[in-house]
């Protein structure tokens, strides 16, 4: 800081202390003289300390803001997450089975057209101009079509038994994939596919009592065709001319 800093009477005692000071150390005072003073303002340091304090503030709410917008595009990836688990083929797999063993019915199968044709030519009223062998004839066929419903019954029953190994087995696979998804996406498709297993042992369950009732309709039939052909062949039997000639009957013969 210059003298010209200074009030009018300090300037005067400077100077006059610098003349009387010896000639041989003037070159020193002159430089002394000449430098700059520094002065420490309170104020100006406070408001610069708390523009960097806010300075670093917003640096701090930035790196935060980065922070929470990484985070929530790692949770929208983990919400969109596909499930690496799918029990699809082993579900169609065990529907197909079962279909396939009902698509091969014995004798009568599941259509509608076939079973009317057949109650209309082997389980309708026996005709009273059919044969004795043509009676017997279709006698054997009924029964046969009773024991082929029984056994494609028993057939469909043991494949459903087959399934429930392979669906315990899924049933544990998917849900432990619920339990560990990391996201919404692979818990909902989780939970479709434990619905769709629900849907697999229900279709199940919904062949094995067509197949049951399949086979005791085939044989309730069996026992109405029956009881009608027996009133037929009676009514032959006791028709005069038939054939039967009543007599005597010797059960023991005589020494």
């Amino acid at each position: 800081m210059t003298l010209r800093h200074f009030s009018g009477h300090t300037r005067a005692v400077m100077i006059a202390a610098t003349l009387a000071i010896p000639i041989s150390v003037s070159p020193l005072l002159t430089t002394t003289a000449s430098a700059q003073w520094i002065v420490y303002d309170p104020t100006n340091y406070a408001q610069n300390l708390l523009s960097a304090t806010r300075a670093l503030q917003q640096i701090n709410n930035q790196i935060t803001s980065l922070q929470n917008e990484a985070q929530m595009l790692i949770n929208q990836a983990r919400n969109l997450a596909s499930l690496p688990y799918s029990s699809l083929q082993q579900l169609q797999q065990s529907v197909s089975r079962t279909q396939q063993l009902l698509s091969q019915a014995q004798n009568i199968a599941y259509n509608v057209q076939a079973i009317d044709q057949a109650f209309q030519t082997q389980y309708a009223n026996v005709s009273m101009s059919a044969s004795d062998a043509q009676l017997v004839a279709d006698a054997k066929t009924r029964w046969q079509n009773t024991v082929g419903g029984l056994q494609d019954a028993m057939r469909v029953q043991a494949t459903v038994v087959g399934n429930i190994d392979t669906n315990r087995t899924e049933m544990s696979s998917l849900v432990g994939a619920s339990q560990s998804a990391t996201g919404a996406l692979q818990a909902t498709q989780a939970g479709n596919q434990l619905l769709a297993l629900q849907a697999q042992q229900l279709s199940d369950l919904t062949a094995v009592v067509a197949a049951n009732g399949r086979a005791q309709a085939l044989q309730s039939a069996e026992q109405a065709a029956a009881a009608e052909q027996g009133r037929e062949q009676r009514r032959r039997f006791l028709t005069p001319g038939s054939g039967y000639q009543a007599g005597s009957a010797q059960m023991f013969y005589g020494n």
